[in-house]
């Protein structure tokens, strides 16, 4: 018993002397999203509309596809301000509580919101090519339903982590509990 509150000690000095490899990876993560936040507001204001309200008038995904990526740009700048509440979890050795679920949570429904945006904007598009004689191709069709299938395999990843995140803070606080 007292050898391994030693044991504890000592594991805890170690980990206190060298910054771990997430520590390290903290700084340059938040620097990228950062730079990726910022490069989908100019893309959300700039880029997106221009390059959609300027497609002829009679071309009629114009305004569906401006939508559809402003939308998609917000769920991707949602989950990159739950990231970085997460990493100031991680900072502060508190990933492993309550509070990090509530930010998972909010990463995982957005990312369901994406990909039911991805699902009515790929079956839209799939009908569209249907009942348009000219425009019947297969390639097309299969490619927007490769990318929602898989979209919704990242959806189901996120539901997972999300739960081995609630089993690791369930133990956490077990082991707390005991010590």
């Amino acid at each position: 018993m007292h050898s391994t509150s030693n044991d504890n000690r000592y594991i805890s000095n170690v980990n206190r002397a060298q910054p771990s490899i997430l520590a390290r990876v903290v700084l340059p993560l938040r620097i990228l999203l950062v730079l990726v936040f910022v490069g989908l507001v100019v893309a959300q204001v700039m880029s997106f509309p221009g390059e959609f309200i300027h497609s002829p008038a009679d071309d009629p995904w114009r305004w569906p596809m401006l939508i559809f990526w402003e939308l998609q740009a917000l769920c991707v700048q949602i989950v990159i301000v739950c990231t970085w509440q997460l990493l100031t979890l991680v900072r502060r050795d508190r990933i492993f509580t309550a509070g990090s679920l509530r930010w998972v949570d909010v990463i995982a429904w957005t990312f369901f919101a994406a990909w039911m945006v991805l699902v009515v904007m790929a079956g839209s598009a799939v009908l569209y090519i249907y009942f348009t004689p000219e425009l019947r191709d297969p390639g097309p069709p299969a490619v927007f339903i490769g990318i929602t299938m898989l979209a919704a395999v990242f959806v189901l990843l996120i539901v997972v982590l999300r739960d081995l995140l609630r089993q690791a803070t369930l133990l956490r606080e077990d082991l707390e509990g005991v010590i």
